[in-house]
């Protein structure tokens, strides 16, 4: 799975618009949305950020693994 499609289901799963999840990361929903679409490429900050945001681990958030690990805090 690419990571963009693993952003979306992350949120949908979690009923957010594409506004709540752009406050997380202080930009705006049109430019979140082309992280999404695959238009622009996620910097690994806002990765580090979604993961953190979302408790799985980086792996799962960029698709390699497919069973979302929990983050240790």
């Amino acid at each position: 799975m690419n990571y963009n499609k693993r952003l979306r289901n992350l949120r949908e799963d979690r009923d957010l618009t594409q506004a709540q999840v752009a406050e997380v990361l202080n930009t705006t929903y049109q430019y979140y949305s082309t992280y999404e679409s695959g238009k622009r490429e996620l910097p690994f900050s806002r990765a580090i950020i979604l993961a953190q945001f979302y408790n799985v681990s980086l792996d799962y958030l960029a698709g390699i693994i497919d069973v979302p690990k929990k983050l240790d805090k």
